[in-house]
């Protein structure tokens, strides 16, 4: 057995820290210092090794480094991505990569950093530091840095202990990797007490319905301004608390295992094309933020070996339209007209659907050279243009969005504001071009096989609405209520289906009859006026197409999908799809749960479902 000492204390008003020491012998061995005076610092050592805590930071001496969890904005070299199971990032005092890839140690490893860049670099909330007092790293720095690489990395990188305030199990494990009943070690945890309670209360309201009401999100800004947390960590605290709900954790890391196969082929295939182009549509639907996904893009993208292509014309021609912007010389007109812009946004719609990243390097190339040249004394009237080509890209970024949830969100609800915010830009794109907000916006869309029967009905029914409100023959409030009504709709026939559901699972086997469905039809709706889901009794048409329903998946499920599976036939599945009336995203999670339930590798789904992600197999 070992004996371990642990000390718990602040360093300042808000950075709290948890020092812990394990190994025989360490009440005799461990050594602490602390200043009397008020702020002075708290010093451990042992073994010529040292650790101290200042009012504004920490310095160390001797061996060791520091390790946290990775989050989102932490830099993740594609090693630890492409493995699952590391989920930590281990810094070890002198040591570094040089250019092949090769991990040296230097004997230099005495230091200091402040408390600021520590939450800024690791983890914005835990952070860990350690050093051994052991016979096993004896030696000069640098060797005794490569012995503890190779005893304690692995397991630091792995350790799903990570993160707890309790390093009990943490001691344990490392002092049983040391294999030295002489060792010793020390781990001193930072805790950042201001990120923590931003990070648990976000982590609260988030976890409780998957999204962020008005008057929560208040709450979460009001405690940011107290605690004068900028808009950088709240980001990254945010985006790893939903990257950590089970249900959006599951497409994004499918997404990155992905991007990981490409960048070591070097290419994206047409199949890993459509299962991304799915991921993402998919994300949409689960409100995922999209920061996870270009966070993933951006890291494969610049490390992996891009396969020279000639340049789409679309791009080529964006490059031409800003280049001459910067054209210099009175004889020449260098302003962007409507058709300019016109081929700039369709640049921009294509580009998005391709995930063509050249798009976005052209408009950052000639953003930055529009800065230069303003800087160096260049005509404001180059700004202005500039400027305007960026309000529309805004103004196509935000309506895309907004049409996009309003099709893809089960119960998203719009507001009076969003209609009037497409209306406006709907107004401003048409001006450009007769139609070109619904050749930007509405047409692809519904063509999309992804796209259910109520977000159809939603995007057909905003296009008519914003067509006639143009024409002043509706207005804001009215469509809004149109809208509301196909919202209610769908609520009800989501909570009618799952009880439809769950009652013929349970109690009736056999629901044929039209006694059985009228027994089954006045209990649900019983149940939901009960819990106010109703304000009267459920609609027969909709009880039957409910009914219709069941039944088209009773027969998917034990008829059709195991022929599917067996025969690989993908024109069986897209004539179901297609002619039964069910949305794919239902079709789709049918086949999960049969895989799950009669262990069937997903695989053999896989080049089906890519193969007709974007539509039918041919």
């Amino acid at each position: 057995m070992y004996r371990d000492i642990r000390l718990h204390g602040l360093t300042n008003q808000h950075i709290e820290y948890y020092a812990a020491a394990a190994g025989p012998g360490v009440n005799q061995l461990f050594l602490v210092s602390v200043a009397p005076e008020p702020g002075g610092e708290l010093r451990f050592f042992s073994g010529g090794n040292e650790f101290v805590f200042g009012p504004e930071g920490i310095r160390h001496r001797g061996n060791g480094g520091s390790f946290c969890e990775y989050m989102f904005g932490v830099d993740r070299p594609l090693a630890d991505l492409a493995r699952e199971e590391v989920v930590n990032r281990l810094v070890m005092y002198g040591a570094r990569y040089e250019e092949e890839g090769v991990l040296t140690f230097s004997d230099e490893t005495e230091g200091a950093q402040s408390y600021e860049r520590i939450f800024f670099d690791g983890n914005a909330v835990c952070n860990y530091f350690f050093f051994a007092a052991s016979p096993r790293v004896d030696g000069p720095p640098g060797h005794q840095q490569m012995e503890l690489v190779r005893l304690l990395g692995r397991s630091i990188k792995r350790s799903t202990d990570i993160g707890r305030t309790d390093n009990a199990s943490l001691l344990a494990d490392f002092l049983t990797l040391l294999d030295d009943r002489r060792s010793q070690l020390f781990i001193f945890t930072l805790i950042n007490q201001q990120h923590r309670e931003y990070r648990d209360l976000f982590q609260s309201l988030y976890f409780a319905n998957k999204k962020i009401s008005d008057p929560d999100f208040a709450r979460l800004t009001a405690l940011a301004e107290r605690h004068g947390i900028d808009r950088y960590q709240q980001e990254r605290i945010r985006i790893d608390v939903m990257y950590k709900h089970p249900a959006n954790r599951r497409i994004v890391d499918e997404y990155r295992n992905i991007l990981v196969a490409c960048h070591r082929k070097g290419e994206i295939s047409t199949l890993d094309n459509a299962r991304l182009t799915r991921l993402k549509t998919l994300s949409v639907r689960n409100r995922i933020p999209g920061a996870l996904f270009h966070a993933l893009d951006e890291l494969l993208r610049k490390e992996r070996k891009v396969v020279t292509e000639e340049e789409p014309d679309y791009l080529a021609e964006t490059r031409q339209i800003l280049e001459g912007l910067f054209l210099h010389g009175e004889e020449i007109d260098c302003t962007v007209d409507r058709d300019d812009l016109v081929r700039l946004l369709r640049a921009k719609k294509q580009a998005t659907e391709t995930r063509e990243h050249g798009f976005e390097a052209i408009l950052l190339d000639a953003t930055k050279k529009c800065d230069e040249e303003i800087r160096d004394g260049a005509d404001l009237s180059l700004l202005e243009g500039f400027s305007a080509i960026i309000t529309y890209f805004d103004r196509y970024d935000a309506a895309a969005s907004l049409i996009s949830q309003l099709a893809f969100m089960e119960n998203y609800r719009i507001t009076e504001e969003m209609i009037r915010s497409l209306l406006g830009n709907r107004r401003v794109f048409d001006e450009l071009q007769t139609g070109l907000f619904e050749e930007l916006f509405i047409t692809g869309l519904l063509e999309n096989s992804y796209l259910g029967k109520y977000g159809r009905k939603k995007v057909a029914t905003l296009l008519h609405g914003l067509n006639l409100a143009g024409d002043n023959r509706i207005s804001a409030p009215q469509l809004l209520q149109e809208l509301l009504a196909i919202d209610r709709e769908e609520r009800l026939s989501l909570a009618l289906l799952e009880r439809v559901r769950d009652r013929i699972r349970n109690f009736y086997a056999n629901y044929a009859t039209r006694d059985d469905q009228e027994s089954l039809k006045q209990e649900i709706g019983e149940d939901m006026n009960r819990d106010r889901l109703l304000d009267d009794g459920i609609p027969d048409d909709l009880f039957q197409e409910t009914i219709l329903t069941i039944r088209k998946e009773a027969l998917y499920l034990h008829t059709l999908l195991p022929r599917i599976i067996a025969e690989q036939n993908g024109t069986l599945r897209e004539d179901f799809i297609r002619n039964s009336g069910l949305d794919r995203f239902s079709v789709e999670e049918l086949e999960r749960e049969y895989c799950e339930v009669n262990h069937v590798p997903p695989e053999e789904l896989g080049c089906i479902r890519a193969g007709s992600a974007n539509g039918p197999v041919p």
